[in-house]
């Protein structure tokens, strides 16, 4: 089973950095396509960063050269991470971690001015 579960999101003020993480079960994250999406209020959710299975990074024009995607693995934990440098308060969404047709719950980062 499938399995995406987001953490480290918080308050944090412009100019700062937080790092997302995502616990991924039930496949092996260098296999697939894997990415970060986000959805501030009244707006729809879009794309953020992703990785491919060859290992290569896409990010959104709005977080380029400010968010980093990257994969690991904690204690046999398939892990997802987005670095984010710089944050500006309309980076303020819920960020979700995904893999196709799978999402993690989402975790709230608020950047305040």
């Amino acid at each position: 089973e499938v399995q995406l579960v987001e953490f480290g999101g918080g308050l944090v003020q412009a100019g700062g950095s937080l790092r997302l993480s995502c616990a991924a079960s039930g496949f092996t994250v260098e296999h697939y396509a894997i990415g970060w999406f986000r959805q501030a209020p009244g707006k729809e959710r879009e794309g953020v960063s992703c990785k491919d299975i060859d290992g290569r990074t896409y990010n959104a024009e709005s977080v380029k050269g400010r968010f980093t995607i990257s994969t690991g693995h904690v204690q046999n934990t398939n892990m997802v991470y987005l670095q984010m440098n710089s944050l500006k308060p309309e980076d303020t969404a819920v960020y979700y971690c995904n893999r196709g047709e799978y999402w993690g719950q989402g975790t709230q980062v608020t950047v305040s001015s």
